[in-house]
């Protein structure tokens, strides 16, 4: 896309932080937008709140594939068509020591990586008869490396980074458009649960505008804030004795 102007996006994962931040910052430069996440209330007061006409709140769990080809059949009715389709929604735990309930880590391998299959599954056959369309998946920078007690959030995000590079070529020849999205820390009701030092941290609205922009953009991975992303896409590049290493003085500073 070369522009976001006049164009049907679907946002997944807009009920609050860079979902939220995103709907605003792209109604603002004229898309029209259907917002889901699970909560209905939070969604229909931010569609309230949009510049422009015509956006459509359309709660959904992403894990329930079934209620997400309804939902994707009910916002075509709508739309004449669907050109970009950001999948955000996401489940977090903090970065700490303690130990994570086995239910809770299906759920968010449900959630994070499940919801990401599900929405490709929905959408790639509505862009193949349409001829075009766009998927953007959330990956993070968390999910470069593994770092010390970040599982399994980590894991969900590297999941998502090989699954994107994966599709790119795949879905290529169907005129498919497919991006990924490399947040650092960005200020958000996720974020807030940490307790640790998030360097070079960035508010929700410039996140929305730097995946608005790379939306647009020739570019596979919309990163930032760059000067942390090209911190962390330098340990990826570390041979693995050197990184265990580095990760080791990590560990013992959480």
């Amino acid at each position: 896309m070369s522009s976001n102007k006049g164009k049907h996006i679907w946002v997944i994962g807009a009920s609050s932080g860079i979902g939220e931040a995103l709907a605003q910052e792209l109604a603002s430069q004229g898309a029209t937008l259907a917002l889901s996440a699970r909560r209905k209330d939070a969604l229909q007061n931010i569609v309230k709140n949009l510049s422009g006409t015509g956006h459509i709140s359309c709660p959904v769990d992403v894990s329930d594939i079934n209620a997400l080809q309804t939902t994707a059949s009910d916002i075509k009715k709508k739309f004449e068509r669907i050109d970009s389709v950001i999948f955000l929604a996401a489940i977090y735990s903090a970065h700490d020591k303690k130990k994570k309930d086995i239910g809770f880590m299906h759920k968010m391998l449900n959630v994070n990586v499940g919801g990401a299959f599900n929405v490709v599954e929905t959408i790639a056959p509505i862009f193949e008869t349409q001829g075009s369309g766009q998927i953007v998946l959330c990956g993070s920078v968390a999910g470069y490396r593994g770092l010390p007690y970040g599982q399994p959030y980590c894991a969900t995000k590297a999941a998502i980074i090989n699954y994107a590079e994966s599709l790119k070529i795949e879905l290529e020849p169907e005129n498919i458009d497919v991006k990924l999205i490399s947040p650092g820390f960005v200020r958000t009701p996720l974020t807030d649960k940490n307790d640790f030092p998030m360097p070079m941290m960035i508010e929700a609205n410039d996140a929305a505008k730097a995946i608005a922009r790379g939306i647009t953009s020739g570019a596979f991975e919309i990163h930032f804030p760059k000067k942390f992303t090209f911190i962390m896409k330098t340990l990826r590049l570390l041979p693995t004795w050197l990184y265990f290493k580095i990760s080791r003085q990590m560990k013992k500073k959480q």
